[in-house]
């Protein structure tokens, strides 16, 4: 039982450690995401200046400055159920902060050619970002969306 304990401790851990002791620029980079994903615009648009861009670089799309971003996101996510990006993993060099992972996305089908149903697809991708840290922006948002595991997935829904 003891050894089961042990275990049991050993395993839960890591998962209460606190984001305090990542790097400043994967803090910053979390709590962008978190707002990114649950379509906290106003949190979002103190992230971003005229100057900041978004760019999906697999779907050949980018905005620049925060008004453009933002109306755009909200095109994006209008009637969207869940959004969520589970990263897998996340480093940075300096300001330059990469996360890989998945981003899960269960909504309208409409958006998908799929009128009247609800769509639920988990997509890979590479999300890096360019922070600029002492104004606390986002000076460059980039997505690299597997689009063909979406299209996959949409096939058979």
């Amino acid at each position: 039982m003891r050894y089961l304990w042990l275990i049991l401790v050993m395993i839960a851990f890591p998962l209460l450690a606190d984001n305090s002791e990542m790097p400043r620029e994967q803090q910053m980079a979390m709590s962008y995401i978190d707002a990114y994903t649950n379509h906290d615009y106003q949190k979002l648009e103190t992230f971003y200046n005229r100057d900041s861009v978004f760019i999906d670089v697999t779907a050949g799309r980018s905005y620049t400055g925060s008004r453009h971003i933002i109306e755009f996101l909200e095109r994006a996510h209008r009637g969207v159920l869940e959004y969520e990006f589970n990263i897998e993993h996340m480093f940075n060099s300096g300001s330059l902060v990469v996360m890989i992972g998945n981003y899960h996305f269960k909504g309208p089908g409409e958006q998908f050619g799929k009128p009247g149903k609800i769509i639920d697809i988990a997509i890979p991708g590479v999300t890096t970002l360019n922070l600029d840290m002492l104004n606390h922006r986002v000076i460059k948002h980039q997505d690299f969306i597997d689009y063909q595991t979406m299209a996959d997935q949409l096939a058979v829904q």
